[in-house]
């Protein structure tokens, strides 16, 4: 048998493995069905995501949080088929499942951001989304320098374009080497990981332009931004009324917009297609756990919990915490000392997870009202939010509540 011939059955092969393997997963409820499969096509060709990639036009989005929801959005705003890893599974083995399980000459793919050197070769992609760069499971993750050291280097050789978050400094330092570059102003809540220059180590200062270093390394002019109730993509107002909620949630539209924009998609078509999203993998939906109606909300880092506190700090009612200590979740959970729960005094908060008593110990130190679940889950009118970390986000999605 010819090489080339070798090489088309073993892809072939895998291929099926893929759908077999996760066929079983999902029989046998072990998950989603996505990366088992995965894994199984990788190991009989090596090279099967690059081959699965060729002639589609892909859109990759990376970050430490938002990669879920603005993938759903480039998704959802395109207007055409797309293959797509919506459940999350965001390496390899997830990229291969969504590539298999749909033959759309178009894909938006989420990407782990450890993983981005790596896949951005492989994939080819005609779009690389950047939303930024925080700290994320320390205890079995990269500092977020090294690894805007290591976007950085694979973001200068490649040929597609980069939609970056210019109001992160360690997001424009990673892009900073790009030949293609469309610059967004989304809004941030997070700049403790980026106090100091990422070129040069000096304080980072603030100012009417966005922030800046006195080695001249400075926050990129937006070609893109909000303004108002608007999102202006290359000098375009688009209204953007969205079904998702929060501050955020805007700034990954900005993205998404400006992402389809280079693929082709006008932001005035793609824009209403957003507005229509109200739900993505759970996060935002309402549900019911142990009678109580919730609306569940995922924070995984302390960046991720200031953007939601910055919503939950206008709201009076009980709130839920949920907290656990799960491998996808970090061992160490020294990180909610960095968390601003101080916003929230005022509000009465059930303390959930495997972590519960840790967090009750931080919220006692920033004053906030806290109340240990042991047992019977609490009663409340009316809708509750519920902010939980991964594990313990998939537990309650589930209506399971960890002990």
């Amino acid at each position: 048998m010819s090489p080339v011939r070798l090489s088309q059955w073993r892809t072939g092969l895998a291929v099926v493995a893929v759908r077999a393997v996760n066929g079983v997963s999902r029989r046998a409820g072990r998950g989603a069905g996505t990366v088992a499969g995965g894994n199984a096509g990788l190991g009989i060709d090596p090279h099967l995501l690059e081959r699965l990639a060729r002639g589609r036009e892909i859109a990759l989005i990376s970050g430490t949080n938002g990669k879920t929801t603005t993938t759903a959005m480039v998704t959802r705003g395109w207007g055409v088929p797309v293959a797509t890893n919506g459940t999350g599974a965001n390496m390899p083995a997830g990229h291969v499942a969504a590539l298999v399980a749909s033959r759309a000459p178009h894909a938006a793919l989420e990407c782990d951001e450890r993983w981005l050197p790596e896949v951005v070769d492989q994939l080819a992609p005609r779009v690389v989304v950047l939303l930024n760069l925080s700290r994320d499971q320390l205890d079995r993750a990269a500092e977020v320098r090294r690894l805007a050291e290591r976007w950085r280097e694979v973001l200068g050789t490649g040929e597609f374009v980069v939609v970056a978050n210019a109001s992160d400094p360690l997001v424009a330092y990673a892009a900073g080497t790009a030949p293609h570059v469309h610059w967004c102003a989304a809004p941030t809540t997070w700049t403790l990981d980026a106090r100091s220059c990422p070129a040069c180590t000096r304080e980072l200062m603030s100012g009417p332009e966005g922030w800046r270093c006195s080695c001249g390394f400075a926050q990129p002019p937006a070609a893109s931004y909000l303004e108002e109730g608007d999102a202006v993509v290359r000098g375009t107002p688009v209204p953007l009324a969205l079904g998702l909620p929060g501050r955020v949630n805007r700034g990954n539209a900005l993205l998404a917009l400006a992402a389809l924009s280079e693929l082709g998609i006008e932001p005035s078509a793609a824009a209403p297609r957003l507005a229509a999203l109200r739900e993505v993998e759970g996060r935002y939906g309402v549900t019911e756990i142990g009678g109580q109606p919730v609306r569940l909300l995922l924070a995984k880092n302390p960046a991720g919990f200031a953007a939601q506190l910055e919503d939950q700090a206008q709201g009076s009612g009980p709130l839920w915490i949920a907290i656990n200590d799960g491998v996808a979740d970090g061992r160490d959970p020294s990180w909610l000392y960095d968390v601003p729960f101080e916003q929230i005094r005022g509000r009465p908060v059930w303390c959930l997870g495997s972590r519960r008593l840790d967090l009750a110990t931080r919220l006692w130190y920033g004053g906030v009202e806290a109340t240990v679940v042991e047992g019977a889950l609490p009663r409340h009118d009316g809708v509750i939010d519920v902010l939980a970390n991964y594990t313990a986000f998939q537990d309650l999605r589930r209506g399971v509540v960890a002990p």
